[in-house]
């Protein structure tokens, strides 16, 4: 981070109460966005190494030796080991003389992670960085990155910070001594209503950023589900497969075929480059601020009263979009459904996801190929388990906060950092998602899209036929095992009699 720059930017605010140098946050975020595109080749893919020749290494290490030359990975514990770097180290000495601004974003992602790494990363990781923090003189602003689907337990998400269920510090002085099955054991217990270990430990840091509040110039800002960028860098830019752009592109790959949703539920999302200019806006904002508020200021970036689109139509808009930018290579022709009924949609998973998955892994079985698809399914149905849990309830959130924060901006201030939801159409704005998750997920070129559209049409020829065999294969199977269904269809005359399988199984004394 650019903290001359910060600095500079933070001491006009404080003493003309007016934000004028909007430039170097612009830089420096630009500067991170080429950073992130860099890096996101390596974390956001599995990599996977032969290590014998590494690990023989040791083996000819005997005595004194072997404990001057340690090359054993396994024992080091990630969490006493980042904090040794950032306390430790030259790093922890900068950030005590110079740093004015924090924002700390770092956390675990994973819905389905068990409690443990949940808690080391993010409560855990948050009590280390707020120790860092407590030493820095020069702190204007610290910015805590939440969510805004921690409080299951409430109706209505006010900007504040409620009292976790359990005491924070005596979750983590168990979970430093407990394995993780027997933690595992306890999370029911210990997360209440919190349906996964994302959004309880992201509550516990939030009560341990409230501690610190006023000795640390602290701030909370929740929000919602992140979905590509509105216009910046690029519209539709994304660079991972997490939230709603995993579940489009799954759905328009013809993997995803059934979910688990109200579809009458507003969509609470947020694109991430307006998430960002608020984030960008906050530090100035508490400084402008005459005096320090007696609680902890609280950001909710989500929609709030002012949402009108829900998921139905997101849904819609989607479909038409793919059928317009295909994906390349589907597994299958992209015609998912959400449904509200769960028995249904379990049904779905069976016929569309299961069953399938299974006869493409025994074809690859018989021509000699690696299998993969059942292994992409049992994580696609764990994926969809957590995030149906979001899909199927309907939030609300006070965002007055969030509101006032483009009134204090000016100029060309107001123009430079856009936070106005109200204006994005769903149509252009799922779109340029959906095009976003072509280029900067997939690596797919626009170049393509006659080829893309052939296929597609084929699959749709083939979906359309398999469907028509499987209804006739049901019907069969029904008109065989119950007589009065048999009866039934057999005053249907003409029509019945020349569907195939059918019309033998229903005038077969004929």
């Amino acid at each position: 981070m650019n903290t001359k720059g910060t600095l500079r930017v933070l001491e006009i605010a404080k003493n003309m109460r007016k934000l004028s140098v909007t430039r170097i946050m612009k830089e420096w975020l630009k500067r991170m966005v080429r950073i992130q595109k860099r890096l996101s080749h390596f974390t956001t893919r599995e990599w996977w190494f032969y290590t014998n020749n590494f690990k023989d290494l040791a083996k000819k290490l005997h005595g004194a030796d072997f404990t001057t030359f340690p090359m054993d990975l396994k024992i080091i514990e990630i969490g006493p080991y980042i904090e040794s770097c950032m306390i430790g180290g030259k790093l922890h000495i900068l950030f005590e003389g110079k740093v004015s601004v924090v924002f700390h974003f770092a956390a675990t992602l994973r819905l389905e992670a068990p409690l443990k790494e949940g808690l080391e990363m993010n409560t855990k990781g948050t009590l280390r960085v707020l120790e860092i923090a407590k030493n820095m003189r020069k702190l204007a602003a610290f910015i805590h990155l939440s969510t805004a689907f921690c409080y299951p337990d409430y109706e209505r998400m006010a900007e504040a910070v409620h009292p976790p269920p359990t005491d924070p510090h005596e979750v983590l002085r168990a979970a430093s001594w407990m394995t993780n099955e027997k933690l595992n054991v306890l999370a029911p217990t210990l997360m209440q209503k919190h349906p996964n270990s994302y959004t309880y430990s992201k509550r516990l840091a939030e009560a341990l950023v409230k501690e610190c509040y006023p000795e640390i110039p602290a701030v909370v800002v929740r929000p919602s589900i992140v979905t590509p960028s509105y216009k910046e860098p690029n519209p539709g830019w994304v660079d991972n497969l997490n939230g709603p752009i995993g579940l489009m592109i799954g759905a328009g790959k013809g993997v995803i075929r059934s979910m688990h949703c109200y579809g009458h539920y507003h969509a609470e999302v947020i694109p991430v480059d307006i998430a960002i200019n608020a984030i960008i806006v906050i530090p100035y904002y508490i400084n402008t601020q005459m005096e320090r508020s007696q609680e902890i200021p609280v950001f909710n970036l989500t929609t709030g009263d002012d949402r009108n689109n829900t998921w139905k139509e997101v849904l819609d808009v989607g479909k038409a979009t793919v059928r317009k930018y295909p994906f390349e290579m589907p597994l299958w022709y992209p015609d998912g459904n959400i449904r509200h009924s769960k028995l249904i949609h379990e049904l779905c998973v069976f016929f569309y996801h299961i069953v399938p998955a299974y006869l493409i892994d025994f074809l690859m079985l018989i021509f000699g190929q690696q299998r993969f698809m059942v292994r992409i399914q049992k994580r696609i149905s764990v994926g969809l388990e957590v995030l149906q849990y979001f899909t199927t309830r309907e939030w609300w959130f006070d965002t007055n906060n969030f509101k006032d924060l483009a009134k204090k901006l000016h100029g060309a201030d107001f123009t430079t950092f856009p936070m106005d939801l109200k204006i994005i159409e769903i149509g252009p704005y799922i779109e340029s998602c959906m095009i976003g998750g072509k280029l900067y997920c997939l690596k797919e070129k626009l170049e393509n899209l006659p080829k893309a559209k052939l296929h597609n049409n084929i699959l749709f020829v083939l979906d359309f036929l398999a469907s028509v065999f499987f209804y006739l294969l049901l019907v069969y199977w029904l008109v065989l095992l119950f007589e009065p269904v048999r009866e039934i269809l057999s005053y249907c005359g003409p029509f019945v009699r020349y569907l195939p399988l059918v019309g033998k199984a229903v005038f077969r004394d004929d």
